[in-house]
C-alpha cells in the first residue's frame, strides 16, 4: 500500500519517479482502510530534502500511511519558502487535540547549544509530553533523539573535540529485537554530529536498551519501552550525497572540516560516494512501522488510553 501525501508536495513527484507507491487524498478516501497516521516534526533547515528522506522510508511498507508535516508554532524557518510552509505544515498548537499512530522528531543543527537555550525548547517539552497521551510510537532522530532521552531520563549530551563525520560501522547488540529483524550482525550508518551520548550513562538508566552501537561513535539506537520510543543518534535517512553536501558547504565557507571517513571511495572527495546503508534504513523504519501497526488501537481515539 502507498503513502498518502498531497499531490502538490514536492516529495510526491520525487517518490513517484523512484517507484515508491504514493496516493493522493482523493484516491485514499475511496479505500476502505484506516491508514496509519504518522507525523513528522521537521526541525531541519532543508525542509523539503528532509521530507523526501523520511517519506521515502515510511512509504516503502505494505501499509497505507498518512503523513502529516508539523513545525514548531512560533519558530520561523529561513531556509524554506514561506509558501511551502503555509501550504503543507501545521504548527504544533493546531494538532494538540489530534492523535497519531507515530511521530518522528528530526535532528536540528543546534547541537552546541544547551537544550534550555533553544528558543522553542519549552514547546518541544510540550510535544514530548503530548506524545505520552496522543502518540502511540515516537522516533527521535539525532538531536531530536538527544532531546527526548534528556527530557525523559536526564541523560546529557557531551561535546566532542572533533566532529563525528562519515560512515561508521555499528554492531547489532540485540539480534532478537523486532526493530532489528533482518539486520546483519554489523551495519554502516552515516554520522554527522558534534556531540555524543555516553553508553555508561545510558546503562545507568533502568529500562533503556541499546540496540545498535559503535566502538568509534558510541551508542546509536536505543529502545525506551516505557515511553514507546526509539532514539537514533545517527542518520539512516540520509541520501547518498547528504554528507557530501555538508562537506562541500563547509569547504566553500572556509570552515575547518575533515573528509568524512569511510564515505568516498578511497577517501577521495573527487569521487561519487556509494550508499551502503539504504537496505538497513528500510529495514529499521519498516520494522518500526510494523510494530506500530501490530500494537496500535484500531480506533485511533483509543491511543493513550
Amino acid at each position: 500500500m502507498p503513502i498518502k501525501i498531497p499531490s502538490t508536495l514536492p516529495a510526491y513527484n520525487v517518490l513517484t519517479r523512484e517507484g515508491v507507491m504514493v496516493v493522493d487524498e482523493e484516491l485514499a478516501a475511496r479505500q476502505d482502510i484506516r491508514p496509519l497516521r504518522i507525523a513528522l516534526l521537521n526541525l531541519m533547515p532543508k525542509k523539503i530534502q528532509t521530507e523526501n528522506q523520511f517519506a521515502r522510508l515510511i512509504g516503502a511498507t505494505p501499509l497505507q500511511i498518512e503523513l502529516t508535516l508539523l513545525r514548531m508554532s512560533d519558530h520561523q524557518t529561513r531556509n524554506t519558502a514561506a509558501k511551502h510552509m503555509e501550504s503543507f505544515y501545521h504548527p504544533f498548537e493546531e494538532v494538540t487535540d489530534q492523535k497519531f499512530d507515530g511521530l518522528i522528531i528530526t535532528g536540528a543543527p543546534i547541537e552546541h547549544m544547551p537544550f534550555e537555550e533553544v528558543t522553542y525548547w519549552d514547546e518541544l517539552i510540550q510535544v514530548m509530553e503530548w506524545t505520552q497521551t496522543n502518540v502511540h510510537a515516537t522516533f527521535g532522530v539525532c538531536w531530536g533523539a538527544m532531546a527526548m532521552i534528556h527530557h525523559f531520563h536526564g541523560i546529557k549530551k557531551h561535546l566532542l573535540d572533533a566532529k563525528a563525520f562519515g560512515c561508521f560501522r555499528h554492531k547489532n547488540l540485540a539480534t532478537s529485537s523486532p526493530f532489528l529483524r533482518g539486520f546483519s550482525d554489523e551495519c554502516v550508518m552515516p554520522v554527522s554530529r558534534w556531540t555524543e551520548m555516553k553508553q555508561a550513562e545510558v546503562d545507568a538508566k533502568p529500562g533503556l536498551t541499546t540496540l545498535l552501537g559503535s566502538d568509534e561513535v558510541g551508542p546509536c539506537l536505543i529502545e525506551d519501552p516505557a515511553h514507546r520510543a526509539l532514539y537514533v543518534f545517527n542518520h539512516f535517512e540520509y541520501d547518498r550525497d547528504t554528507l557530501k553536501q555538508e562537506y562541500d558547504r563547509d569547504i566553500a565557507a572556509g570552515t575547518p572540516i575533515n573528509v568524512p571517513c569511510n564515505y568516498y571511495p578511497n577517501d577521495d572527495p573527487s569521487l561519487m560516494p556509494v550508499n551502503r546503508w539504504r537496505s538497513h534504513a528500510h529495514l529499521l523504519y519498516g520494522n518500526w512501522i510494523n510494530e506500530m501497526y501490530q500494537s496500535t488501537p484500531y480506533e485511533i481515539s483509543n491511543i493513550g488510553g
